[in-house]
């Protein structure tokens, strides 16, 4: 707990108030700047950072719209028909309404029997107590652009003060976007999180979403979602590529009815400066609770009272969120942040010896590894794996054809890639090449659905990001487009409108599909694509050769990717920061070998004694909570959502900060899947975080890592 805030509360406490004239905010202020003015006996101005653009506020009653939930509450966010844009073309508060419903489902499984009420959910309070309401939260909303007036650099912070936010318990929580979401990516996470807690929430889309350049018409996105043409847009676009008109011309006559998407063709390598971006979202926050809490100086700026010395500021968020998250505490010199509580972090540590990471007979001993390094292997194995025997009762299977990875496996094996002989065999083979490279086998049944859902797409983003690539080069000879029926690519459709609420950053999206522009025959959607070395349906095996040799390979399209990696690795050193991290063991997206666990003996090493990372990992949960809220896709009966333990992991986080509670020691959490029928689930399937961990304690000796099986 910050020595200062006691000053504060103090003050607050006492009945300054009443001496300064009544509870307005601005008195409020004054009662604290009077405490801060006894402690440095001078008062420093609000000022905004240098590199802030114009805010735009909104204050929200919490009844007929609200910070959470959009107007929708509990019950809207449940509903399985998104939240209409009826207007053409749509309000820029529809779309609001549009991202904030579909990025929370994104985050969190919506289904009551899930735990959504119950376990956690607009209605919940902080202490669990189940409430009855809508669980809508009144306050104010800002959002502007930090950047220096480049619209392919843009990044949307956004901050919102709940009407419950109390100056003398100021807290913080980041809510870095997750995936390559826009900024509403962590409202379901941190956002929910803090709002309930009274915490100001500090968000940041990290230069990843949502921005969408329709090359045809030269339309691109503003910060509110709404579309213009990009002359009209100028700076203000969230993400206008990079091109000179001749240029778009050129490639429309080539390659027509393509669409360049923020992530991957800002040509920003952006996750380099995620950290960045986190960091400056709290300076944000600080900004704006000053300006709304901040006594008028005479020279007619408000005083900055509420400061990283008397607020609580907690790092968190969810995967590319969390990962963000960890970058910014590493990143902290000014001591902006208190605490970093994450689940499912993409984080990758520069190059070190490797630990031994033991669970029970499994030995692994690669180290951590570049998202894109496992993104490009899993591209060229997964769709062969997924006809392994070892992958019957997979959720979502049908998302494979079979025809189609049988030919993958075969051109597997025509380029030397596996030895076996027979379908069978190729298919264990390929299999057992994931599993030494270093997947856990829980993740055997989930490599089908993400192949399908996730695995190309994602690669393609990050090849094109990390080598800043323009969408003129068509890297590997993949586009983005929307597509017929028939998988040719057609001009946009008016549903792109609405791509801000929509869209989730990455293609597939919203319509928008990844093309594969040297499909035999012509443009083709990739995934029904023919590659040219082998005349077959494949997966695009030459797509996926070709992003593989960016990773491994020595040409200078290789070279300019392996930098933008090794500009995004981190150090593991959080300073002595207090942290605790949960992962999945299940995790198919992110697996805990290369992130979490490596990440975790990093830091041991690096800060010994100083170290205050727990790692807590999880059995039974994956990457994707929505992915339960259905039914028919079969996740349900399988997993449990994590999403409960990273709702534990803040509040303890915020415990020890605030009272000065121990953290929970590293370990594993031994959960129980809901099973055949998925009945509700209940307190037995998510039993608690330990204080006292046992046989299931984590333990780290220096040179090993041993995870209890």
């Amino acid at each position: 707990m910050k020595a200062t805030r006691g000053i504060v509360g103090a003050v607050l406490a006492a009945g300054t108030l009443a001496a300064c004239g009544g509870g307005s905010p601005d008195t409020n202020a004054s009662a604290m700047a009077q405490a801060q003015g006894r402690a440095s006996l001078t008062v420093a101005p609000n000022i905004a950072p240098p590199w802030l653009g114009t805010v735009n506020s909104k204050s929200y009653d919490g009844n007929t719209d609200d910070l959470l939930t959009g107007g929708l509450g509990k019950s809207g966010l449940s509903v399985l028909s998104p939240a209409p844009a009826t207007s053409t073309p749509p309000t820029a508060a529809e779309l609001r309404k549009l991202a904030i419903y579909n990025n929370y489902r994104a985050i969190v499984d919506v289904n009551p029997d899930g735990g959504y009420g119950t376990l956690y959910g607009p209605n919940v309070a902080p202490d669990g107590t189940i409430g009855t309401g809508e669980g809508k939260v009144a306050g104010t909303e800002h959002i502007a652009y930090a950047g220096l007036g480049n619209a392919r650099e843009n990044v949307t912070l956004m901050v919102q003060v709940p009407a419950s936010f109390d100056p003398a318990k100021a807290c913080i929580v980041t809510g870095t976007s997750s995936g390559s979401r826009g900024v509403y990516g962590a409202i379901g996470s941190s956002g929910e999180w803090g709002l309930k807690r009274g915490c100001a929430v500090a968000y940041a889309d990290k230069g990843t979403g949502m921005g969408v350049h329709n090359l045809m018409d030269d339309t691109v996105n503003l910060i509110d979602g709404t579309r213009t043409t990009a002359d009209l847009a100028g700076d203000a676009s969230n993400f206008t590529a990079k091109l000179v008109a001749q240029q778009r011309q050129d490639f429309n006559a080539n390659t027509p009815n393509r669409l360049a998407v923020k992530h991957a063709h800002s040509e920003q390598n952006p996750e380099k400066d995620w950290g960045r971006d986190t960091l400056r979202a709290v300076e944000f926050a600080l900004f704006v609770l000053n300006e709304q809490y901040g006594a008028t100086l005479p020279s007619g700026k408000k005083s900055r009272v509420i400061t990283p010395e008397n607020t609580i500021v907690i790092a968190s968020s969810v995967s590319n969120g969390a990962g963000a998250a960890l970058a910014a505490a590493e990143e902290d010199k000014w001591g902006l942040i208190d605490g970093v509580a994450v689940t499912e972090p993409n984080i990758q540590i520069s190059p070190r010896t490797a630990p031994v990471i033991r669970r029970g007979s499994l030995t692994y001993t690669g180290g951590s590894k570049p998202l894109y390094d496992f993104f490009t292997y899993a591209s060229l194995y997964q769709p062969c794996a997924a006809l392994s025997t070892r992958a019957t009762g997979a959720p979502f299977v049908v998302v494979i054809v079979p025809a189609r990875a049988a030919n993958r496996c075969e051109a597997l094996a025509a380029k030397g890639l596996l030895v076996a002989t027979t379908l069978v065999d190729q298919a264990e083979e390929a299999l057992d090449k994931l599993l030494t490279y270093g997947w856990e086998p829980e993740s055997n049944l989930l490599h089908p659905s993400h192949y399908g859902l996730a695995t190309t797409s994602i690669t393609m983003t990050y090849s094109n990001a990390h080598g800043r690539f323009s969408v003129l080069d068509n890297l590997c000879g993949l586009s983005f487009a929307y597509t017929s029926a028939t998988g040719q690519p057609i001009a946009a459709l008016p549903s792109i409108a609405t791509i801000f609420g929509t869209g989730n950053g990455v293609p597939p999206m919203a319509g928008i599909s990844v093309v594969n522009n040297d499909s035999v025959g012509g443009p083709l959607l990739e995934s029904a694509s023919t590659s040219p070395s082998t005349n077959k349906q494949d997966y695009n095996f030459d797509g996926a050769l070709c992003q593989r040799e960016l990773m491994t390979g020595s040409t200078p399209n290789a070279s300019r990717v392996q930098l933008g990696v090794q500009q995004v690795q981190k150090s593991a050193n959080l300073q002595g920061k207090p942290a605790i991290i949960v992962h999945g063991r299940s995790d198919t997206l992110v697996p805990t070998n290369f992130s979490s666990r490596p990440y975790y003996a990093q830091n041991k090493v690096v800060e010994g004694s100083a170290s205050k990372l727990r790692y807590i990992e999880v059995t039974n949960a994956q990457h994707f909570d929505a992915f339960l809220a259905n039914p028919a896709l079969g996740f349900n009966t399988l997993y449990i959502p994590l999403h409960v333990y990273f709702n534990r992991a803040l509040d303890a986080m915020y415990e020890h900060l605030t009272t000065g509670a121990a953290l929970p020691p590293s370990q594993v959490v031994k959960t129980e899947p809901r099973g055949v029928g998925a009945p509700p689930i209940t307190s037995a399937n998510v039993p608690p975080i330990s204080a006292t961990p046992g046989s299931n304690a984590i333990l780290f000796d220096g040179t090993t890592l041993t995870i209890p099986d």
